[in-house]
Parts: C-alpha cells; structure tokens; sequence
C-alpha cells in the first residue's frame, strides 16, 4: 500500500528555540523520501522521528541560508556511512554551488554512494519519479530561492457499477487499464477521470508569481509564514511571508490542507498563525506545523 505523508522534522526559521529545530521536512511518496532543507541538527531530528538515511532518495534545498542547509553536512555523511544502496540526487540553486561543496565535503569521510548533483538554474521539470513530476519555480529573497511541486500524472478510477453493467471482473479488469479497451467496451466507459495528487514547498519568499504558480491547485501546500500581519513591514524587508499572506495565496489557489511554518523566535504561541490564517479566508484543513509531526497527504 503507497504511503504518502509530510514528516516534520523542524520549524524554527533563523534561531532555533527550545521547542524548535531548524528546518528539516521529509516527504514520503509511495517508495520514495524527498527531503526538504536540512537545516542544522536535521540528522538527530531523523533519528527521533523514526525517519532513516535509506528513505532519502532526493534532497531538494531552496536557498542557502544557514537554516535551511547546515544539516547537509551532516545528512550527506550520514548516507555514505549507512551505505544506502541507491543513488541519491541532490537540487538547490546553481548560484549557490560553492556552498553545496563545502557542505558536502565539509569534514573528511568515505564516499559510498552515489550522489548526483543536479542543480537547478530557472523554472521548469527538474525530474520524472515513479509516479510525480518534480517542478521548480523561482522565489523572492534576498539570495537565490527555488521553491518545489510534485506533480503525479492524472489517472482513471474504476467504476464498478459500470464494469459491472459490462460484465467485466477479475483479470479483464486489469487488461482493459492496461489497453484501454476490452472488446466494444473503451475505458472511459467504466471509468472517470482521477486528478493526480499536487503537493508543493515555498519556503523564504515575498509574494511573488512563483508562490501562486507552485500553490495552484495543491492538495497541500507547505509554506514559510515567519511574521505574523503585525509585522508585514519586517517580513517584506527580509523577503518572508505572514500567515495571512500564506493564508490567502492557499484560499485563492483552491489548496485543500494548509501547513504553516518556519516561524520567528519572536512568537511563542502557534495558536496565533492559525487564527491569523483562518481570519484570512482559508477554510480548508489547516495545520500549524510542530516537529516531529506526520501530516498525511488528503485522499485522492
């Protein structure tokens, strides 16, 4: 059975707190795990939340700042030394390649696996997994930032009145998905049209096309909201987002479940980001993100 889930491994953004790590977030797509900005202490984080280096099989870093890759060191080493016996590919920014070696390489180890690099320049696919499409889209801070989408294709559910009313059971039923047809009878005929799953990471950004281009349509959307509305000014000088303006990019681009992070030290009740982002509209599922939380994927 696929498994698909957003484990969170931290939420702090520039200062860690007592109850919050850095950034650090996996992704468990059916077989694979894509792991998001680890930040510093990202690899202890993953041993609490039951998460091993062989469930990694893409890094995707949006920016180099700090806390949003410190822990690349650390993870990088961590796979060489389990030996995890598949490649692993990494993406960040091209601009920021000499901070991916010297995080790669920032002590002396043994190299065991293969890890390809694979940077990301402007906007587009960056890769075709078993069953999603990985997209970037450029962001709005102060260094270079990519955020990410996985896309998974559109399929056909079965309908099973319909394969009934056409006498179609056991090994024909997989026969006419394979084919898409089976004698007279096409697929669309017992079937309808199933909406692949979109799930998307805006990390550092203003407001900017991006955001809204990678939100669209998202069964979830995870999301930086660093300030609270009180302090927009701030977040718009060092190039964040409020919880209500992530509120309102989810609301507008139809988003099902909502998860806030990536919050300011300044602020020690989450509460505050949920009342912030519901009195901005956003009226689907919600979650103020807390390490070490699992958040499933909403139901195709």
């Amino acid at each position: 059975m696929s498994v698909r889930e957003f484990v969170v491994l931290g939420t702090a953004s520039q200062v860690p707190t007592r109850h919050r790590n850095h950034n650090g977030y996996l992704l468990r797509w059916d077989g694979e795990g894509i792991l998001f900005d680890p930040g510093e202490g990202t690899q202890r984080q993953m041993l609490r939340a039951g998460v091993a280096a062989h469930d990694i099989n893409r890094i995707c870093v949006t920016h180099f700042h700090g806390d949003h890759s410190l822990g690349l060191a650390g993870v990088i080493q961590r796979i060489n030394l389990d030996q995890v016996p598949h490649p692993v590919t990494a993406h960040y920014p091209a601009s920021g390649q000499k901070f991916f070696d010297r995080l790669r390489y920032a002590t002396a180890y043994r190299e065991t696996v293969r890890l390809r690099e694979e940077p990301v320049a402007d906007d587009g696919v960056l890769a075709h997994g078993p069953s999603y499409v990985l997209e970037a889209r450029r962001l709005s801070h102060p260094v270079e930032s990519f955020g990410y989408r996985l896309t998974e294709p559109d399929g056909r559910r079965m309908r099973p009145e319909l394969l009934a009313r056409y006498g179609i059971k056991g090994p024909d039923v997989g026969r006419i998905q394979r084919e898409g047809r089976l004698g007279e009878v096409t697929l669309e005929e017992v079937s309808e049209h199933r909406a692949g799953q979109r799930f998307a990471f805006v990390m550092d950004t203003r407001l900017c096309p991006g955001v809204t281009e990678l939100a669209e349509g998202c069964d979830m959307l995870v999301i930086e909201s660093t300030f609270l509305g009180a302090d927009a000014a701030l977040a718009e000088d060092h190039g964040h987002l409020t919880a209500g303006q992530a509120a309102v990019v989810a609301r507008d681009a139809g988003v099902r479940h909502l998860v806030l992070t990536h919050f300011s030290q300044r602020y020690s009740d989450p509460s505050e980001f949920e009342r912030e982002a519901r009195g901005a509209g956003f009226e689907g599922e919600l979650t103020i993100a807390a390490d070490l939380a699992r958040v499933a994927l909403p139901k195709r």
